[in-house]
């Protein structure tokens, strides 16, 4: 039997007071406990990237992160990362770029993306492809994966955002 203790959790700017046992992943508390499905259960190892979330702003396998060793840090899932009236631009740009198919790694990536473009605003497409080598897509989107990165990143540098769901 597993015993728990309290673990206090700031997700997309909110805090979330819960009482974990030392065992459980991140990913299991966002997607269990606080309901957001976002990061999506892959591999379980921390080598698919399906579970991609920020912390800190850093990319991270929220399937291999234990939830009580990151009480105090910033965690952002891509709920987090803009809303329906308001996309966050790496959002938009893998709308715009059509770049899923059947959408399991994409969460991943969009987040990856945005971690990627957080660090380097203009990566080549050469940055861009190492950046999301561990991100796994079966589908065969990756040209336009590549294409939405490079336009997300056009629109993380412009001034003042857009909201594409206004009339």
């Amino acid at each position: 039997m597993h015993t728990s203790s309290p673990c206090t959790l700031l997700v997309n700017s909110q805090q979330h007071d819960l009482q974990l046992s030392a065992e459980v992943s991140l990913m299991q508390v966002l997607r269990n406990d606080l309901a957001l499905n976002g990061p999506k259960y892959g591999c379980g190892l921390g080598q698919c990237g399906a579970c991609t979330v920020l912390i800190d702003g850093m990319a991270a396998r929220s399937c291999v992160v234990p939830a009580q060793g990151v009480q105090g840090r910033a965690i952002t899932t891509l709920e987090g990362l803009g809303s329906g009236a308001q996309l966050h631009p790496a959002q938009q740009a893998f709308i715009d770029e059509q770049a899923a198919q059947c959408g399991y790694c994409l969460n991943g990536m969009i987040v990856m993306t945005v971690s990627l473009l957080t660090h380097t605003p203009d990566p080549t497409e050469d940055q861009i492809r190492s950046a999301l080598s561990g991100n796994f897509c079966r589908c065969g989107t990756h040209v336009e994966i590549i294409r939405a990165v490079k336009r997300a990143a056009v629109l993380m540098q412009a001034p003042h955002r857009v909201s594409h769901d206004a009339p």
